[in-house]
């Protein structure tokens, strides 16, 4: 049995998604335990896309479970449609193949209407969040007021429960952000529907996680967001509502820090970021657009451009000391391709003084300057390459100096997007 953490080491976006994807046939389940329908995580199959908010990125793969642990808010709706239309393409035949934990909280209407009211009335100073309501969830969960799946299935409790909350929901969308109140009743119809939907995925998923562990079977934990979207860890304010980080596991799928084995780190290639926040290596000239195009750079949730940029090193050794990475894998080498010369940021310089360690605040970090070494490009198009012996001399020599400034062995190279455009130099899943 291993379990490993796979998690992005950057502001997500990291395409954990197609990492995971590839990793799941060598696991028996996959585990998502935090974040919600914010995350979106873009899998291509067979020339095939398919883009997902909710479900883990394993189900893809016949024979694996995809569980959805408590530490997760889940909008019901978004995942009733996504479930859909996984069933519409063949993908979902059996429901015991997702598993939803009744101790997951719910994203109400309220929840997305005081997000997106939130954001209009802050303007300048909007965090640049989704809209979709996470935020508030979480709010909810962390005051003890809020609503989750298994209450989806209590129709008593459940029609208290919403009439109680919506008094103050109400009188906080209508008298502060002067937009329309939620029916209760109304949505109280809804979520008995989507209780009638959801009943054959709901379970208890740590006893099934805890029964997959005593099985010895491979766990593969998928995480959402990155680690610098963190809310303790990340760029605060410009953060997501929850933590993303490989500790982060423990409680949001239910077992002890004993039971992880490896912490994978997701990285591109070079940088990216989405949203509001500081970004101290981003190019805004010309680069940045000639990596927003060839790397496809627009969010699969919102459709918003990504700002680019070179590789963060500074970033990168602070996500490693932070999760613990084990290995890394980097994603979209193949963008790389063609550029004369390569960036990487080693250290900042913050008020005159330079450092190689990620600054704590926010005015440390938006006052940052990148301090770059310089690296020999390639012109090879890499989407053909198999084994690391295939990559040209100088796309080698990028890696190896990622893991010298990291302190990090990359295990994986993607170079494309396809499930078969994937170079493994290790054994993802070999025991400790």
């Amino acid at each position: 049995m291993t379990t490993l953490v796979a998690v992005g080491a950057q502001w997500g976006d990291e395409g954990k998604g197609k990492i995971v994807d590839w990793l799941a046939p060598m696991a028996q389940l996959v585990v998502r335990f935090q974040g919600g329908n914010n995350a979106g995580h873009t899998l291509v199959v067979e020339g095939q896309q398919t883009i997902l908010h909710v479900v883990p990125a394993g189900i893809l793969n016949p024979g694996t479970i995809n569980v959805i642990g408590a530490g997760v808010v889940v909008d019901a709706g978004v995942l009733l449609d996504e479930l859909e239309q996984l069933k519409r393409r063949g993908a979902l035949r059996d429901p015991s193949r997702v598993r939803v934990s009744g101790r997951a909280h719910l994203i109400l209407p309220w929840h997305t209407a005081l997000d997106q009211a939130r954001e209009a009335k802050a303007r300048g100073r909007a965090i640049g969040t989704t809209g979709r309501g996470i935020g508030p969830a979480y709010e909810d969960k962390v005051a003890r007021r809020g609503i989750r799946v298994a209450d989806l299935l209590q129709p008593d409790d459940l029609r208290e429960a919403i009439h109680h909350i919506a008094e103050q929901k109400n009188f906080e969308l209508e008298g502060y952000y002067g937009v329309p109140r939620i029916d209760p009743e109304a949505l109280t119809q809804q979520a008995l529907e989507w209780g009638r939907r959801l009943e054959p995925y709901v379970d208890h998923t740590e006893r099934t996680l805890e029964r997959a562990l005593r099985d010895d079977k491979h766990v593969l934990f998928e995480g959402a967001q990155g680690t610098f979207l963190d809310v303790d860890h990340g760029t605060y304010p410009y953060v997501t509502s929850s933590n993303c980080v490989a500790g982060a596991v423990c409680a949001g799928a239910g077992i002890g820090p004993t039971r992880i084995d490896r912490v994978l780190g997701i990285t591109k290639a070079y940088t990216t970021r989405v949203g509001s926040g500081p970004f101290p290596s981003e190019d805004t000239g010309e680069l940045g657009e000639r990596l927003r195009e060839l790397g496809s750079e627009f969010g699969a949730t919102t459709g918003r451009p990504r700002r680019c940029g070179w590789l963060d090193a500074v970033m990168l050794r602070e996500a490693a000391t932070v999760n613990g990475f084990t290995q890394l894998a980097i994603n979209k080498l193949d963008v790389l391709s063609g550029l004369p010369e390569l960036r990487i940021a080693t250290a900042y310089r913050v008020n005159g003084k330079l450092t190689h360690e990620f600054p704590m605040t926010l005015h440390e970090i938006v006052e940052a300057e990148p301090v770059y070494e310089t690296h020999g490009g390639w012109k090879q198009d890499l989407s053909g390459c198999r084994r690391y012996q295939d990559l040209p001399a100088a796309a080698r020599s990028y890696v190896q100096r990622v893991e010298s400034l990291v302190g990090v062995p990359v295990e994986l190279i993607s170079i494309g997007p396809g499930r078969d455009q994937t170079i493994a130099r290790d054994e993802p899943f070999r025991p400790t």
